[in-house]
C-alpha cells in the first residue's frame, strides 16, 4: 500500500465522506428534478410524455451496463465513480444553458436523460463494488441503509425548498446549485482512499476480451438458480411497479388541478418515510436472514402501491407513499448485502451490471405501457359512466385521475404476489444457505489498491 494512501480516509470514515458528498448533490438534483417534473407536466399534460423521460434514461443505461461492469472491474473504482458524477453534473449544465437562454423545449430532457443513464451505468456497480471493499462484511446492511438515505433523505427537503425557491431565484437557479454541488461530490471522492479488490481464481478466469467479461456476468448469475431466482424477483417486481409509478406523479397533478403544495407534500411524506426507513436500516442491519427483508419488502411493497390509487386524496397518498418509502430501505439493502457477500469483489462490477440490467429489463416498456393504459384506456373509461367505472369508481374513485388510480391499485397487488411467490421456490427463500460467502474463496494474490 502506498504512504500516500495511508493517509488518506478509510474503511468506514472514508465511505462516511463520500456519502455527505453525494447526500448534497442529490439534494440538489432531487429540488431539480421536481421542477422539472412540474414544468414538463405543465408543457405536455401527459402521462405518456413524462414516462417516456424513463424510457431515454434506461435503454442507454441498460445497453452500456454491461461494458460498464467491466470497466469498473478492469479500472480504478474511484474514477468510475467520478465519471458517473461527471455525465451526471454536464447534463444539468447543458439544461441550465439552455433554460437561461429560454429555448429549452421538453424534448431537450429526453436528450439529457440519455447522457444521465449512460453515467449511472457506471455508477451503481462501482459504488456497490467499492462499499465491499472499503467496510467489513459486518458493516454491508448499514452501509447500505446509508445509501439508501442517499435517495430518500434530500428528499425530505427538497420539494419544500424547490417550492419556495423556484418564485426567487427560478428554474434557472436551482440547475446552477445542482452544477455546483456535483463539483463537491467529486471533490469528496479526490480525498479518500478506495482499495482496489484481491483477485480471486475464479476472477481470473473470467479474464478475456470486454465482450467476454460482459456476457461473464450473465454466465455467472444463470449458473447460480439462487442469485437468478432473487433477480427475477426483481425482474417481475420492477415491472409493476414501473407500471405504477408510471402514473403517480401525473395521477396526483390531475386529481389536484396541478397543485404543487399537494405534490410536494406527498413527496415529502414519502422522503420522511425513506430516511426513517433509512436510519432503521443503518441502525438495525436487516433481518439476519436477509431473504426475509426482500420477500416481505416486496409484499409490503406491494400493498403501499396499490394504497397510492385508492380513493381520498392527501391523507390516503401520504399513507401508501409513506409505508412504501419505509420499506424500501429493507428490499434494497437486504438484497445488496446478500450479492455484496455471496460475490466476489473483483467480479462485482461485471455481476451487478448483469444484475441491474435483468431486474431493469422491463424498464424502457414499463412507463410506455403505464402511460399508454392511463392516457388511452383506464382514463378514458374511468371518466365516464361505464363498467369500469360502475365496477371499480367506490375504490379509485371516478374523474380526472382515477383511471391511473385504479391502474396503481392493479400494479401493487400483482407486486405483492411476487413476494409471496418466493417464498414457495427454496432455491430463493434458502440463498443464504446455498451460496458460499466470498471471502471463503481462494485468493491469488495480495490486495493492490488505488
Amino acid at each position: 500500500m502506498a504512504e500516500t494512501s495511508t493517509k488518506r480516509p478509510t474503511g468506514m470514515f472514508g465511505f462516511t465522506i463520500v456519502w455527505l458528498g453525494q447526500i448534497v448533490s442529490v439534494l440538489a438534483s432531487s429540488m431539480s428534478q421536481f421542477g422539472l417534473s412540474i414544468w414538463m407536466y405543465d408543457q405536455t399534460k401527459s402521462a405518456l410524455a413524462m414516462g417516456m423521460m424513463q424510457v431515454f434514461f434506461i435503454t442507454p443505461f441498460l445497453i452500456i451496463s454491461p461494458i460498464a461492469g467491466v470497466m469498473v472491474d478492469r479500472h480504478n473504482r474511484k474514477m468510475m465513480m467520478m465519471v458517473s458524477d461527471l455525465a451526471a453534473g454536464i447534463g444539468t449544465l447543458a439544461i441550465l444553458v439552455l433554460q437561461y437562454f429560454g429555448i429549452l423545449a421538453f424534448w431537450h430532457l429526453y436528450v439529457v436523460s440519455i447522457v444521465y443513464g449512460l453515467g449511472m451505468a457506471f455508477q451503481w456497480p462501482a459504488y456497490s463494488a467499492a462499499i465491499s471493499t472499503m467496510v467489513s462484511k459486518e458493516q454491508y446492511g448499514r452501509a447500505n441503509g446509508m445509501m439508501s438515505l442517499v435517495e430518500a433523505g434530500p428528499g425530505v427537503i427538497a420539494p419544500l425548498l424547490a417550492g419556495a425557491l423556484l418564485p426567487i431565484i427560478g428554474l434557472t437557479g436551482i440547475l446552477f446549485f445542482d452544477v455546483v454541488t456535483f463539483l463537491l461530490a467529486i471533490g469528496a471522492l479526490m480525498i479518500v482512499h478506495i482499495p482496489q479488490p484481491p483477485r480471486t481464481e475464479e476472477g481470473q478466469k473470467a479474464q478475456g476480451s470486454i465482450l467476454k467479461e460482459a456476457a461473464y456476468g450473465f454466465k455467472y448469475i444463470f449458473a447460480r438458480p439462487s442469485l437468478l431466482g432473487l433477480q427475477l424477483i426483481f425482474f417481475m417486481g420492477n415491472l409493476f411497479s414501473g407500471i405504477g409509478y408510471t402514473v403517480f406523479a401525473p395521477m396526483i397533478l390531475a386529481r389536484t388541478d396541478s397543485n404543487t403544495l399537494i405534490f410536494g407534500t406527498v413527496q415529502t411524506a414519502g422522503a420522511i418515510g425513506g430516511v426513517v426507513g433509512g436510519v432503521l436500516m443503518s441502525a438495525w442491519g436487516g433481518f439476519k436472514r436477509r431473504v426475509h427483508g426482500v420477500l416481505s419488502g416486496w409484499i409490503i411493497g406491494g400493498i403501499s402501491m396499490a394504497i397510492l390509487g385508492f380513493t381520498g386524496g392527501l391523507p390516503v397518498w401520504v399513507a401508501g407513499v409513506v409505508l412504501g418509502a419505509l420499506i424500501s430501505p429493507l428490499i434494497n439493502g437486504s438484497n445488496q448485502a446478500i450479492w455484496q457477500s455471496k460475490v466476489a469483489p473483483d467480479l462485482q462490477g461485471r455481476v451487478f451490471s448483469a444484475r441491474r440490467l435483468i431486474a431493469w429489463l422491463t424498464n424502457p416498456i414499463s412507463p410506455v405501457i403505464g402511460g399508454a393504459l392511463a392516457d388511452y384506456v383506464l382514463e378514458p373509461s374511468m371518466r365516464i359512466a361505464s363498467p369500469l367505472s360502475s365496477t371499480f369508481g367506490w375504490l379509485a374513485g371516478t374523474g380526472p385521475g382515477s383511471g391511473m388510480g385504479l391502474l396503481l391499485v392493479i400494479c401493487g397487488l400483482l407486486g405483492a404476489s411476487v413476494g409471496v411467490s418466493g417464498y414457495f421456490f427454496p432455491v430463493i427463500r434458502n440463498a443464504e444457505d446455498i451460496l458460499p460467502d466470498h471471502d471463503t474463496l481462494p485468493k491469488v494474490e495480495a490486495p493492490t489498491t488505488a
